[in-house]
């Protein structure tokens, strides 16, 4: 019996696995960015679209799990401790930066070893509707993370 409490409280608390999509509302025409990215061409390909993008308050304050690519903000040379995580490689480094609903704003305490940019990584936490903004893009979404771990098919 005890057991079986405990295993419904572990599974009442896992993190809700969710995905790029599930950070834009339903109903709302997102723009893809993804697509439109090339590295050449005007001033204008580097401007962020749709900086009204809306989010999915439903989320604020759950415990998630979202895989994506990292944009390191802070660390050193053996971790970060603050990073942008997006959804496609190369994105707000090499091509411009998707919607604010498609960017997440990610700190997470003592800082996470980081081998290869190029990896995709799952970051766990608590995610909030709460905006951030720095040089490199305006964010509709924050997570304190509790774990990073390399995204695996």
């Amino acid at each position: 019996m005890i057991s079986l409490a405990m295993s419904f409280f572990s599974y009442a608390n896992a993190p809700k696995e969710i995905f790029w999509e599930d950070l834009i509302p339903k109903g709302h025409v997102q723009i893809d960015t993804q697509d439109q990215a090339n590295h050449e061409g005007s001033e204008q390909n580097w401007v962020q679209p749709d900086l009204d993008a809306p989010v999915v308050k439903e989320l604020d304050g759950k415990s998630v799990s979202l895989p994506g690519f990292v944009v390191p903000l802070e660390g050193d040379s053996e971790v970060i401790t603050e990073f942008l995580l997006v959804p496609y490689f190369g994105a707000c480094i090499h091509v411009p930066p998707p919607p604010p609903n498609q960017i997440v704003h990610v700190t997470i305490k003592g800082g996470v070893p980081i081998e290869s940019l190029y990896d995709a990584i799952v970051v766990t936490g608590v995610i909030t509707t709460e905006t951030w903004s720095g040089d490199i893009a305006q964010v509709g979404y924050k997570i304190k993370a509790i774990g990073v771990a390399p995204f695996e098919l």
